[in-house]
Order: structure tokens, then sequence, then C-alpha cells
């Protein structure tokens, strides 16, 4: 059976329970597994009256929603590929990637989505938006017989690469059967086969792989899987849904922890004296240094502080947190683990469909790691330490790009541009990339050249422009050469309103001294050494992130 296959039949067997619900302004709104198949009926038959032929392409662009999950199963079971687009991406950026898929027809979430596309690309593909769908309750479709092989390519989900350029990674119904084979897996060790539905949150974009998977992860397993629609919200509905567990990337994570180090020190008192002297000895324990009495502040703080402060952040009844899409500072699972909330680390890319490595529930979590390969999944260091994988989890190839495709998969291996390491128990961890693509904490994959360029075009007296921001929750630059911060900001005042949210350049420092070859900053042939750059000037950066909330321009 195909996962769709699977999926449905979960569906069918979950009945009346609720699968799928949102939280609008505090109430919920509930959808049984019934209620959701039948609209996947519904958005079948829409689907069929356009006529669209197996492996048509279908743009999904719209925000999260339980029509979003319908429709998605829906173009699926038809035997189209889905497309999930970022619905908060410049619609210049969307319609680059919709150019190079050539979609049949766009299937958006809202009008006025619809709306930005055809401004900005007049001769589009037509399109339908939900309310089309599912307020008109036509239905059902005739022969619903699912035609989905193994081999066919079920989704293409784009990923920006070091040219700046989006690339359309294929993944086969035999990828994503795998991968949700794996994961399952993962969850029942974590929940120890207990009888009865999972309760997950989500409030990360469907079109992301992960996030993706985590859905049809729920689907499968019968969870009711609760989404978020307002991220300003994320806080209180995250506590209203009570999850058992559900998927973060590390800027989530780590804006928890400095919310609960920021609340302490507002109310102060005894609270905060045995917060302060209990994360020091939790430090000290962690690095085998524990002094007398460390037990002692453990012990109140377990008892006194620390139940209230996973109550108040998440609820009572999590079990672990997961996350993705870049690498968590060691510092922050720290945390979480002396609140007795484990972190479990997933890595992967939409290549390897989404996932590669997950620590395992029944192992000692290993902060800073990102666990073991999972089943089936090879891992090796190959030339300059990069990781490369082979296995069912590995994409087909990029979308109408085989030079691309040959150069990532050779001799039956994909190289992720990744580097890393693995101790003797076969635990991961990523060390850096061999690509110059920055990764923010978000999960947003950003090549920097295309931004570092603009900047420099409305930036006259500037050298060079470096944008940093690994890990981080947003992208910075440093600007060499005799500019002042006035215009360093204007410039950025001029490039930002052009670029997506997560592409915005937040906060700059001024190096006066150009990078040079002689200075060990630039190859021979004059590119930046961005590792050694982002080592050279590593307090200066954690400065810009420490204390830049104001924009404020430091001068080296």
């Amino acid at each position: 059976m195909t996962f769709l296959e699977q999926s449905f039949a979960s569906l069918e067997r979950s009945g009346d329970a609720v699968v799928l619900q949102e939280l609008r302004d505090g109430q919920v709104v509930p959808l049984t597994a019934r209620q959701l198949l039948a609209q996947v009926q519904v958005a079948r038959a829409y689907l069929r009256r356009l006529r669209l032929k197996k492996g048509d392409r279908c743009a999904l662009l719209a925000h999260n929603s339980m029509q979003w999950v319908a429709m998605d199963l829906a173009v699926m079971a038809e035997g189209l590929t889905v497309v999930p687009l970022y619905a908060r991406q410049a619609p210049a950026e969307l319609v680059a990637m919709m150019k190079d898929c050539w979609p049949s027809v766009i299937a958006c979430g809202e009008q006025s989505l619809a709306d930005a596309i055809v401004e900005a690309w007049p001769e589009s593909p037509p399109y339908f938006c939900f309310e089309n769908v599912f307020t008109a309750g036509r239905g059902p479709v005739e022969n619903p017989v699912l035609t989905v092989a193994e081999e066919d390519v079920a989704t293409i989900i784009y990923t920006s690469g070091t040219s700046g350029e989006a690339k359309g990674v294929m993944l086969n119904a035999g990828n994503v059967g795998y991968m949700l084979g794996c994961t399952s897996g993962r969850l029942d060790q974590l929940m120890k086969k207990r009888p009865g539905q999972d309760a997950v949150f989500h409030y990360l974009p469907l079109c992301f792989a992960g996030a993706w998977v985590m859905m049809l992860t729920c689907l499968l397993r019968g969870s009711k899987l609760t989404l978020n629609t307002d991220l300003g919200k994320i806080a209180t509905e995250m506590r209203l849904a009570a999850p058992d567990y559900f998927l973060n990337v590390p800027a989530l994570l780590e804006r928890m922890r400095k919310a609960v180090d920021e609340q302490l020190w507002k109310t102060g008192g005894f609270p905060l004296k045995v917060y302060t002297k209990a994360k020091g000895a939790w430090v000290r324990r962690q690095e085998g240094k524990s002094r007398v009495g460390d037990g002692v502040w453990l012990g109140l703080a377990s008892r006194l502080v620390f139940p209230t402060i996973r109550k108040k952040m998440i609820g009572g009844k999590l079990r672990a947190l997961i996350c993705g899409s870049a690498p968590l500072s060691v510092e922050t699972q720290l945390f979480f683990m002396m609140l007795g909330i484990p972190v479990l680390q997933v890595y992967g890319l939409t290549e390897t469909t989404a996932i590669c490595t997950m620590d395992d529930p029944d192992a000692p979590v290993i902060p800073g790691r990102s666990g073991p390969a999972i089943s089936g999944v090879e891992m090796r260091i190959a030339e300059n330490a990069e990781i490369v994988v082979r296995g069912p989890n590995i994409f087909p190839g990029y979308w109408s790009r085989p030079e691309e495709t040959a150069k990532a998969l050779r001799d039956g291996w994909f190289h992720t541009g990744d580097q890393g390491e693995v101790d003797a128990s076969g635990t991961w961890k990523i060390v850096g990339r061999i690509k110059n693509l920055i990764i923010l904490g978000s999960g947003h994959n950003i090549a920097p050249e295309p931004i570092e360029d603009k900047i420099l075009h409305e930036l006259p007296g500037a050298v060079q422009v470096v944008l940093v921001g690994n890990a981080r929750g947003y992208l910075a630059a440093l600007v060499t050469g005799k500019v002042s911060g006035e215009k360093t900001q204007a410039a950025l005042d001029l490039v930002n309103p052009g670029l997506p949210h997560y592409k915005q350049v937040r906060a700059f420092h001024l190096v006066e001294e150009t990078f040079t070859i002689e200075s060990g900053l630039l190859t021979a042939n004059g590119k930046l050494k961005r590792d050694l750059i982002a080592e050279r000037f590593r307090n200066e950066i954690d400065a810009i992130y420490e204390g830049s909330k104001n924009q404020a321009a430091k001068t080296a």
C-alpha cells in the first residue's frame, strides 16, 4: 500500500474522531476523520472538472488550514503533483518557482494571494480559491480509486540553492511512505505505544518538507493535530492544545528560554533566587564540577519552580519537543533538559524527505547532536568532511535540472553540502556548511550573494558586505569600507522592502579595514572566506545579536 492508501485507511478507521482542529480567536474548530475524507472527495471532484492529466502540477499557495490539508490530499489522490508554496514569500519569487515547473493550475487559499500572483505574472496559469471548492460542496467524486504508484512524484518542494535560484526537489510516493514509517516508529517509542490519540500542536508552514512529513505522520497515526493559524498567538494556543509533542525550529525554543529568564527577573524574590542557583548547579553538573549544596538548589527548583515554568510555558502533558531545520544551541537544549523536557533533534534536507537522523527517545540525549541515522539510511563522511547519504529517503532528482541532479547524486550517494562528524555510537553532529547557504533559526534557507549585491549597489563607498545569521533569528551584515552608519541604514531601508521578511537585514557592524588576500580573509581569486570572517569577527557578531534591538551600528 502507498502512503496515501495507508493514510486514507487510517482516516476510515478513525471515523468520528477529531483528527484536525484550528484555534480561531480562542475557539476550537474541529474536523473529524470522516469530515476530512468528505472534504477530500469534494476537492477531488472539483479537480476532475478541470480535466487535468496524471502528473500535471498543481501549485498550492495558502496559509496553514484544515482546507490546506484536504486540498493537498486531494491533489495527490488524483495522481497530480502538488507544488506547495510559502504564502509569505515575495510574489516575484513565487512566480519564478512556478515558471520553473509551470503548474497547470494554482490552488489559492484566499483571493489576495491569487491577486498578488496575477499582478506579478499576468500570463499565469488559471487559479481557483478554496472557497470555490469547499463552500460549493459539490461531490462526492465518482470512482475514488487511488492510482498513485511508489515511483510517482507526489510533490515538488522548492528549496534555495547557493546561487539564490530555487530548485524543485521531487519526492516520490516511495520516499514519503518510507519516511512516514520511520517517523511513526520513533513516535511509537516516545509514546510507548500508548492507546488513544496523540495530541500534536503545529505552527510551522505546511509547505516545508519537515512540517509536511509531520502532518502526514499525524494522519497516518490518527493523531489529533491542532493547527495554529496566527503566529502571534503561538504561546496561548500551545497551552490550549496541551500537546504530547510538537515540531519546532530553534528560533522559537530560543525565544521561550529568554522569555522565562526575563519573566523571572521581573518577578524577583525567592523564585528568582532558587531558579538562578539551580541554573548554576545544573551547568556545573553537566560539566562534572558539582559543588556541595548544588543538589539542594536543584531539588528545591524541581519541586517549587520548574513545574510552574513547564505548566505556564507548555502545559502538563508534554513528553518531548522535536527540533529540526537548523542546529539548536547546546545552552537552549540544556535549559529544557533542566526543566525535565527532552528535546529530540532531527537532521535532514528536503532532498532526504526532510530527515536523515533522529534522536532515539529510548537513548540518552546528547546535547548538540542530532541522533543516529534512521533505519535503512546510510550516512558517511566524504571529502572535506561532507556528509553524504543514501537510502530509500533520497529524492530522485531536481525538477527539470539534470545537471544539478548529477552534481548532487553521485554513485548512489546524495551530497548534502553539510559538514559533520559522527561519534563511535553513530550519533551525528552538524559542524557547518560547505555551501554558503545561510540557514536561519526559523529554518529558512537564504543565499547571501544576491542580497549582498543589492546592498552594495545602494551603498557607495562600501567594499564588501557579508551576511551572517546561521542558526540566528534574523540576518545581519558586516560592511567594510568608508561608510557611515546612517548611510548603511539608509541602504538597508531601500533594499529591505523588496525582500520577504526572513531575507531582510536587520542589523550591521561596520569594519573600516577591507578584507584582503593578505589578511587571509579572501581566496587567491578574491572570494570571501566566510568561515574565517565569521571566526575573526565572532565577538562583534555575537554583540550584534545580543544588543542590536535598536539596530545600533558598531564600528570596528
